[in-house]
């Protein structure tokens, strides 16, 4: 197995076209959550021409509703939420200047295709590991919407957040080529 690729925050397409499907990243900088709701309402002010209330170019979104920091921490349980909601909106962003997306699962086709066209990669950070997560989180502050409350845009602060590639932006696909792999050294 290679050494993780470290990479900061903000993304430039040359940054993002040197990754493929499968690299494990270690990311550091400053990156953004967003879910549905969220998600939802940059959508709504693009369609509109209206600025967003964060500046996406060149920006990682995790995909992620944290819980509520205990007493002497930065942030609680912060695992990621299944990318697929956020699918109707992502190429949207993607065109914007949105470079990365981490979370968990599948991404639709036109997802695959904004990835390729615009320069951006999904990212996936490890589900059922939102503790451990956390602890490379080492700041958060509340952006906008913080009427969605755990759904609200955060800012975060993350060092060495460990990842992997999932699809890159020449339409390599972590998971396909795993289960063609697979079909391939699987008996009968």
């Amino acid at each position: 197995m290679s050494e993780p690729i470290r990479l900061t925050t903000p993304f430039s397409e040359q940054d993002v076209r040197k990754l493929k499907a499968g690299d494990t990243v270690l990311l550091s900088g400053v990156i953004y959550t967003g879910r549905d709701a969220a998600h939802k309402r940059l959508y709504e002010l693009l369609q509109a021409g209206k600025e967003l209330p964060v500046d996406l170019k060149g920006q990682v979104i995790y995909y992620v509703g944290p819980t509520p920091a205990k007493p002497g921490q930065v942030i609680g349980s912060a695992g990621p939420t299944t990318s697929g909601r956020m699918d109707a909106y992502a190429p949207t962003l993607i065109a914007y200047g949105l470079r990365g997306m981490i979370g968990k699962g599948l991404r639709n086709q036109a997802v695959i295709d904004a990835m390729k066209e615009h320069g951006a990669v999904y990212l996936g950070a490890t589900g059922g590991a939102a503790a451990l997560l956390a602890k490379r989180i080492t700041a958060c502050e509340v952006v906008a919407y913080e009427d969605l409350g755990t759904e609200a845009i955060r800012r975060l602060v993350v060092v060495d957040f460990p990842l992997i590639v999932v699809n890159d932006s020449h339409g390599g696909d972590f998971y396909r080529e795993g289960v063609k792999l697979y079909e391939r050294v699987s008996p009968g």
